[in-house]
C-alpha cells in the first residue's frame, strides 16, 4: 500500500490518512512476535490503519497491543474503532487518560467545544472502549512486544498531562507524540505543540531533557515520520518553545486582543519555517499541523494561571 513505509527493525509507518491529507498523523506498526500499534490516528483514519496493518499480514485475532501516547483525538481517537477491529488486542494509556478511552463523553464535548463543526470533518467520533481492555500506565511501564523485545513508557507530560514516550529496546526508536513538537520532513521544519489547556513550558522542557537522557537513536513523530539527528532536533524543540513562549509573553504584556497576539507571533516566526515560504497546500498542512491561534490560546492560559 501506499501509505505504508517500512522503517527496518520490522517497524512501518502508517500514514492515517487524517481528514483526507497525506503527512498529517503517522501510526507505527512493530511487527515482532506480538505485534503492536502505537497510535491509531482518528477515528475516520481507522479504516485506512485496518487495511494497512491487512497488508502486513495482521488479521483480526494477531494485534496483540495498542499503545498510545495520549489521547488527543489525533492520536487516539480510532481507538474504539481499532479495538473493536482487533477483540484480541489490549489497549494501553497513561493512566491520566485511561477513564477517557472508556467514558470518551467528557473529551469530546471539550473537543466539541474548540472545534465545532470542523470536529466531524477533522477527527469523528472517539467511541467507548470496554475498560477491562484498558491498562493504564504509570510514570513508567512496559509494553511486551514478545521475543524479549519491549517498550518502555516514559511518563513527559508539558504538552499534554497523559502524554508518555515510547522507547524501543531493539532499535532504540523512540515515539516521541507531541512532547518534542511537529516535524515536517519535506521542509525539516520543527514547530512546537502548545495546545491549552495543558502546557507547561518548564514541564516541557523537562520531558524534553528526559528524551536526551533516553539516548534513543531515532525519534518517530506522529507528526511526521523519523528523524535521526537526534541531538540536534531535541535542541531545536527547547528552543522553538522558548521562541513561541517569550514572543506570546511579550505580546500578552502589552494587553494585545488575542487575535492581534497571533499575528504578531505567527509574524515574527515566519522565517524560521521553509513550508510557509513555500507552495500553499504544504503552507496549510504544516499550519493544521501545529496550528498558531491553538499554540498561542495554549501558552496564554499557562502565563494566566494563579500559581504563575
Amino acid at each position: 500500500m501506499d501509505n505504508v513505509t517500512p522503517l527496518g527493525g520490522d517497524v512501518y509507518e502508517i500514514d492515517t490518512r487524517m481528514a483526507g491529507y497525506s503527512g498529517i498523523t503517522a501510526g507505527y506498526l512493530i511487527l515482532g512476535d506480538r505485534p503492536c500499534l502505537v497510535e491509531t490516528g482518528t477515528s475516520t483514519s481507522a479504516p485506512v490503519v485496518r487495511d494497512a496493518l491487512s497488508s502486513l499480514g495482521v488479521g483480526p485475532d494477531d494485534l496483540a497491543t495498542v499503545v498510545v501516547t495520549h489521547i488527543h483525538l489525533d492520536h487516539a481517537g480510532g481507538v474504539g474503532d481499532i479495538a473493536a477491529y482487533y477483540p484480541s488486542a489490549e489497549i494501553v494509556v497513561h493512566e491520566k487518560g485511561a477513564r477517557h478511552l472508556a467514558d470518551p463523553s467528557r473529551l469530546m464535548a471539550s473537543a466539541k467545544m474548540v472545534w465545532g463543526d470542523k470536529l466531524d470533518v477533522l477527527f469523528g467520533a472517539l467511541t467507548p472502549t470496554d475498560a477491562a481492555r484498558i491498562r493504564a500506565l504509570g510514570d513508567t511501564g512496559t509494553v511486551d512486544l514478545g521475543g524479549g523485545r519491549a517498550l518502555s513508557s516514559h511518563y513527559s507530560p508539558g504538552h499534554a498531562k497523559h502524554h508518555v514516550g515510547l522507547l524501543d529496546s531493539l532499535t532504540g526508536d523512540l515515539y516521541v507524540g507531541d512532547a518534542a513538537g511537529v516535524y515536517l520532513p519535506e521542509t525539516g521544519d520543527l514547530r512546537p505543540a502548545t495546545p491549552p489547556p495543558d502546557f507547561d513550558l518548564d514541564v516541557a522542557l523537562d520531558s524534553i531533557a528526559l528524551f536526551s537522557a533516553l539516548t534513543p537513536q531515532r525519534l518517530l513523530f506522529s507528526h511526521y515520520g523519523p528523524v535521526g539527528d537526534v541531538p540536534s532536533i531535541l535542541e531545536r524543540s527547547a528552543e522553538e518553545l522558548r521562541v513561541w513562549v517569550d514572543l506570546t509573553r511579550r505580546a500578552h504584556a502589552e494587553g494585545m486582543e488575542f487575535d492581534h497576539a497571533v499575528a504578531m507571533v505567527r509574524d515574527r516566526t515566519r522565517e524560521r519555517y521553509a513550508a510557509l515560504r513555500g507552495d500553499d497546500a504544504t503552507a496549510e498542512r504544516f499550519e493544521l499541523l501545529s496550528e498558531a491561534a491553538s499554540n498561542v490560546a495554549g501558552i496564554i492560559h499557562w502565563l494566566d494561571r494563579p500559581a504563575r
